[in-house]
């Protein structure tokens, strides 16, 4: 990846303006696109904070876990893939902590911890969300709860979208909390959509269009709904009334899909891909959302994930290698890409991202605005959470 020093940038001067969302960074980064165009609406001057990376690594916490019965070190193998919450003048992270007693690799748990400046964090003791025995069990057991992705609504309360895994499917799931410690599983996201013909069917890494606002990131309408990113090999839109129950797009009679369909979307056909992966690129075997969608002035800003096959993909990275990059829809139309980076902003570099649980991994997960400063969570090589730093 190109260092930041070889980019040309100018930073904004904030106006004072509420809607922080539309005032990030404006950055000429031209050598990193191919098109040649102007790289304004991105985010590019995330700096690794290498001084204190990795800022969270796996714990010796543990709880009584109330399907097994058992003490249960739930944070002992892994903690990665966070998100990110301003509440009370502090950054509050949700992460994925993987135990070694679970299927496949571990179950996974939803952690808490909060932080004064950003970098340095306090754990809860026990986990938030988990498997238990309840309705949700039969999607979370023993997989778990992974990657949560939350923002709130007008009202305050939060939303959680989080991954269950019952150690064969991944599923779209919700969860809805007013303090962040006590969460309600609303279920499956789909599963009032179209008969339920989803429920069964991959689907993970839900990303809700919001509004970034005085540190909130704040659910946000568009034509009268809410729109949400979601899932991985392609990105797909869904959208809601009520930030619960979603309603995944499809196609219109007479559309045909644009992108030959492979691994678990050829039992997905009927759905719009909205974000393809992209041959000779590093975006070549998969494409998966990030943190929230972030409304803007120019447009709607998706961070997402990707995963790289050489053989069709970029030859000068490693197999396998998860970088992440940019794209922007039109704020009228969710479905419209109106630009995309062609290069990766963020990939592996440091050594706690190339070795791992799975190697070769940056995760881009939780994006907050806090203390005048853009803060972007990570999880690396699936193991632990780091931190990269944009100023305002």
């Amino acid at each position: 990846m190109k260092t930041f020093s070889s980019l040309l940038f100018a930073f904004i001067i904030f106006s004072g303006c509420d809607h922080i969302s539309n005032h990030f960074a404006k950055h000429i980064a031209k050598e990193n696109d191919s098109s040649e165009q102007s790289n304004d609406w991105a985010m590019l001057s995330f700096k690794k904070t290498d001084s204190v990376n990795p800022i969270l690594a796996p714990g010796n916490n543990s709880f009584i876990d109330p399907i097994t019965k058992q003490k249960n070190f739930w944070e002992e193998k892994d903690v990665f893939n966070p998100a990110i919450v301003i509440k009370d003048g502090k950054v509050f992270m949700l992460y994925r902590a993987q135990d070694k007693t679970g299927k496949p690799e571990g179950t996974s748990r939803i952690g808490l911890a909060e932080s004064a400046d950003g970098i340095h964090f306090t754990r809860h003791a026990t986990p938030v969300l988990f498997p238990d025995n309840d309705a949700c069990k039969k999607y979370e057991w023993e997989g778990g709860c992974e990657d949560p992705r939350i923002v709130e609504d007008e009202k305050g309360i939060y939303y959680m979208t989080y991954t269950a895994y019952d150690g064969k499917l991944a599923r779209l799931l919700v969860a809805t909390s007013p303090d962040l410690i006590h969460w309600k599983k609303q279920g499956h996201a789909f599963a009032n959509a179209y008969k339920g013909k989803y429920v069964d069917k991959w689907s993970k890494s839900g990303s809700i269009v919001s509004t970034y606002k005085n540190g909130k990131i704040i659910a946000t309408k568009i034509n009268g709904k809410y729109w949400m990113y979601w899932g991985d090999v392609f990105i797909w839109t869904a959208t809601s009334d009520d930030l619960i129950h979603w309603t995944p797009l499809e196609m219109k009679e007479g559309q045909h899909a644009k992108d030959s369909l492979k691994s678990w979307a050829v039992e997905m056909p009927a759905l719009q891909i909205i974000v393809p992966t992209r041959n000779k690129k590093f975006d070549s075997d998969l494409v998966e959302s990030g943190p929230p969608a972030m409304l803007t002035d120019k447009g709607i800003l998706l961070i997402y994930n990707s995963k790289n096959l050489r053989s069709i993909g970029d030859t000068t990275l490693p197999e396998g290698t998860y970088a992440a990059a940019q794209v922007l829809f039109d704020k009228n139309d969710p479905t419209k890409i109106l630009k995309r980076l062609d290069h990766y902003f963020i990939k592996p570099e440091r050594p706690y991202e190339i070795t791992g649980q799975v190697n070769q991994v940056c995760f881009l997960e939780g994006l907050a605005n806090f203390n005048h400063q853009w803060f972007l969570y990570y999880g690396t090589a699936d193991s632990k959470i780091a931190v990269a730093v944009s100023k305002e």
